[in-house]
């Protein structure tokens, strides 16, 4: 063979070999890179789209609260709690948006999961804490229980609530009546769990306690009663009522929508609601209350509720259990920070944060796509303050009061049909009051959420004269914004087109 030609093959084989090799070095690296994806799951719709867009390609995010499930009333399954277990970073936005989040925090078991919780902003501390005194050994029932909330370091918090459940399994409940930081309760007849919780003055959760157990310990002396209370509840078994249309909470103002439904075909048709304030105040009738309808106008103050129902004897045929309801005006703030384009920034730069800590080696890309978005998001205020600086008109009624931060950030006022469960329709009398709310205002559209039912604020529409339109509060993943393909920017830029028609 000829030199030349040879010296000419073994070149071009290694040239050859080096070209293989780097390839295959770059498949691998491609591959271990992709390996390499942290993985993160965000609770709901904004906290996906503010993850996804910081991420970029860098994570692997997964959407837990679906298509056409509501964010508020979400129940994480088995799967859902296997995948946070997997999980190296956890987002979501509070408490008071995603009720759930304690109870799935109690269930997995996951030490090195990173947990962002937006609403915090990037720059919360978390030294301070919240520490209970006043727990005795335990308590007979009958006994007056007296607690008291502390909050350590130096903030000046004094919005405080109380929250009970009867043991790690159940959900944590508000206690009404129990505003402060002094806890006062009568003792019932099985042992429970409390927790204080203090909020800053933007009613998020500043602090909490950790759970402390209340131990009844009646020495058996209660035992003959105890029988006596099965007997007695045995006799009434199948008589149960239940009450429907009861909210998470109210608002000094609004008007309380419930329906007893009993459980039982009866021809009974004599009711009466009684309401107190909390354990230790009598049951008092509520006046012009007498049918399975209860509308009560809140006064400010938490209450129960029960509702019962009587023979053609006027004797108590069955009565429900109570029911809390919680008056919390939370200074005209609620859990939707994301739909205020200048908190959705903070919210952004946490969610940043979280990630880096996670993946320290992605800190710049994190970085850099962060700062992308929260230009996008500073392009959105400043579209929100051009277009509604002038207007003359800044009122807005809405169905349910999801608006306050937005409200608040641009000077507008939202009027919300406080009260209003879409579990029951508008008496009307109830109508007629919105009616006036209506003329006062010379309101000329009732807003609704996109993804909720539409079915009350179109009765309302329809009885005072008005239009319905849709506002985004982006808490479900509905079927019109996969549709029409809406992120959470173009959906805002929706709701500022819809606002104009109010706002002018």
């Amino acid at each position: 063979m000829n030199f030349k030609i040879l010296r000419t093959l073994l070149v071009l084989f290694s040239v050859t070999a080096v070209l293989f090799g780097c390839q295959s070095q770059d498949t691998q690296e491609s591959s271990n890179n992709e390996g390499n994806k942290i993985s993160v799951i965000a609770s709901f719709l904004p906290m996906y789209e503010f993850t996804k867009n910081v991420a970029g390609d860098r994570a692997e995010v997964q959407l837990m609260v679906s298509e056409g499930q509501d964010a508020h009333h979400y129940e994480p399954s088995a799967q859902d709690v296997a995948a946070v277990n997997e999980a190296d970073v956890f987002v979501y936005s509070s408490e008071e948006m995603e009720f759930w989040t304690k109870s799935l925090f109690n269930t997995i078991e996951n030490d090195n999961l990173i947990i962002a919780r937006a609403a915090d902003g990037p720059g919360k501390s978390d030294t301070d804490s919240v520490q209970v005194e006043g727990v005795a050994n335990h308590y007979h029932t009958g006994d007056e229980i007296e607690l008291t909330a502390q909050l350590t370091g130096d903030a000046d918090y004094d919005h405080w609530h109380w929250y009970q459940r009867a043991n790690a399994d159940e959900e944590w409940a508000a206690i009404s009546g129990q505003g402060t930081e002094t806890f006062t309760f009568e003792a019932p007849e099985e042992s429970f769990e409390v927790q204080a919780v203090v909020y800053d003055n933007n009613h998020e959760v500043y602090a909490e306690s950790e759970p402390v157990e209340l131990h009844i310990d009646n020495h058996d002396s209660h035992e003959h009663e105890d029988e006596e209370h099965e007997d007695h509840s045995d006799a009434h078994a199948g008589e149960e009522i239940s009450i429907a249309g009861l909210a998470d909470h109210y608002h000094t103002g609004d008007v309380v929508t419930l329906v007893a439904e009993s459980h039982e075909e009866t021809d009974f048709e004599h009711w009466n609601w009684f309401i107190r304030e909390d354990a230790d105040q009598e049951w008092e009738a509520v006046p012009d209350q007498e049918t399975e309808r209860f509308e009560y106008k809140t006064t400010g103050e938490s209450f129960e509720a029960k509702a019962v129902l009587y023979d053609n004897d006027n004797n108590v045929h069955a009565e429900s259990s109570s029911v809390s309801v919680l008056i919390d005006d939370h200074e005209d703030q609620d859990p939707h920070i994301w739909l205020d384009p200048v908190l959705a920034q903070d919210q952004v730069l946490a969610i940043r944060n979280a990630l880096i800590e996670a993946d320290p080696d992605g800190k710049e890309i994190y970085e850099e796509n962060a700062e992308a978005f929260v230009e996008e998001l500073k392009a959105l205020d400043e579209e929100y303050r051009t277009t509604l600086e002038d207007a003359e008109n800044r009122a807005f009624v809405v169905q349910h009061q999801a608006f306050g931060y937005l409200a608040e950030r641009y000077d507008l006022e939202q009027i919300a049909i406080g009260g209003l469960s879409t579990e029951v329709e508008p008496s009307p009398s109830r109508i007629a009051e919105i009616g006036e709310l209506v003329q006062e205002h010379n309101v000329p559209v009732i807003y609704y959420q996109q993804g909720a039912s539409s079915s009350i604020a179109q009765t309302v529409a329809a009885e005072t004269g008005t239009e319905t339109a849709v506002l985004y509060d982006l808490e479900v993943l509905s079927e019109e914004l996969l549709a029409n393909d809406l992120g959470y920017l173009d959906a805002m830029r929706q709701n500022l087109k819809a606002l104009q028609t109010s706002i002018y």
